[in-house]
């Protein structure tokens, strides 16, 4: 490993938990002696990428990060990152993926792909804004949410799109529940009648949940094949989005491997 990969790794050892790192603690972490580890961090406390606390005793990440953080955005917007995620997605699983924002009490489609791989699909032109209590990625940031914000949109009138939408608050509180537990919110024929999505929240740097990323297909289509590719794929790529855009998984959610 060379000089400018040792000290990056040393930058990987910064978290939200451990925003903090002593010399002795960042040389037993990385396994370096404390002298490399002296050197190495002097280095980048130099080009503004780390930086003394009030203590004198310990490092945290310095100012440059945030002209870097600007130039990524600038550079390549949520939007872009998205769409390569979402045709990702749509490709693996053969059926409509889409990413949506929150605003207010509902959500805006930000971006969608289709999949070539069927004449019938799911389709999103007239899917604009999606609501909270109908939509598989309503009810994925519903169940991430703080509970003021939950309790107002339950308080709210709920619309039944279809035969099927839940529109008792209480039953809502009992399927938010199992989202939280699973990770995955799933809709049958709640906004459409022949639609079946999963989908998973999206979370900011500050770990609060802004938005979901869903996959869509027909009813018709869904099997426990196709049911368990979707919730598979689901769970690589949402947590992906969210680290590509500069979020944090929160504690509350909870990551399964697959």
């Amino acid at each position: 490993m060379g000089t400018v990969s040792k000290a990056l790794s040393l930058l990987t050892y910064f978290s939200r938990t451990r925003s903090h790192i002593g010399l002795s603690e960042l040389s037993r972490l990385s396994g370096l002696n404390k002298a490399t580890v002296h050197r190495l961090m002097s280095d980048l406390q130099e080009q503004g990428f780390v930086e003394q606390a009030e203590s004198g005793r310990e490092y945290r990440l310095g100012v440059a990060f945030l002209r870097l953080a600007a130039l990524r955005e600038a550079a390549v917007p949520m939007r872009e990152i998205a769409q390569t995620v979402l045709s990702e997605l749509a490709e693996a699983t053969g059926e409509t993926a889409h990413v949506s924002l929150l605003q207010g009490q509902t959500l805006s489609t930000l971006a969608y792909v289709y999949s070539l791989q069927h004449g019938t699909r799911v389709t999103m032109e007239d899917a604009e804004v999606l609501p909270l209590h109908a939509t598989s990625s309503g009810l994925s940031v519903l169940a991430f949410s703080p509970p003021a914000f939950v309790e107002a949109a339950l308080a709210e009138p709920l619309e039944a799109r279809t035969a099927n939408t839940e529109t008792d608050p209480e039953r809502l509180r009992v399927t938010l529940a199992q989202v939280r537990q699973d990770g995955i919110a799933e809709s049958i024929a709640n906004f459409e009648d022949d639609v079946h999505t999963h989908a998973m929240p999206l979370f900011d740097a500050r770990q609060v949940c802004i938005g979901a990323l869903a996959v869509a297909a027909p009813v018709s289509r869904m099997d426990s094949t196709l049911r368990a590719s979707i919730r598979s794929n689901l769970r690589q790529a949402a947590p992906r989005l969210t680290r590509s855009t500069g979020g944090f998984l929160p504690p509350s959610f909870r990551e399964v491997s697959v």
